[in-house]
């Protein structure tokens, strides 16, 4: 897998729950992610939805995003989030992963 240093977001479901990470193999950790490889928030949540994703040319420069992202309000992430993805679609489609299943509780 290509190593590229990006800042994701993932969400539960339209302004839902929020989890942002940091990653030099985006696809990997998209997998990890979704099959809850690694426990933790995402996995105790059910967040998998990759609503926004930004690379960069360094992992040091990825992490300071990251860094800065985590202590912005949660108005500001929406909004960043619905500036380029506002029907908050999961990106991780356009990098071939399956759609996700639809929860059980979804339609009860």
């Amino acid at each position: 897998m290509e190593r590229t240093p990006a800042v994701y977001i993932l969400a539960i479901q339209k302004r839902g729950s929020l989890y942002i990470g940091v990653t030099s193999v985006p696809v990997g950790r998209m997998v990890q992610h979704r099959d809850e490889l690694v426990p933790g928030f995402t996995t105790r949540y059910g967040i998998k939805r990759l609503v926004l994703i930004e690379f960069f040319g360094s992992m040091e420069t990825a992490v300071l995003r990251e860094k800065q992202l985590k202590c912005w309000h949660r108005d500001w992430k929406i909004n960043l989030i619905e500036a380029d993805n506002p029907t908050w679609r999961d990106l991780a489609l356009d990098y071939g992963l399956p759609p996700l299943a639809v929860p059980r509780w979804i339609g009860k």
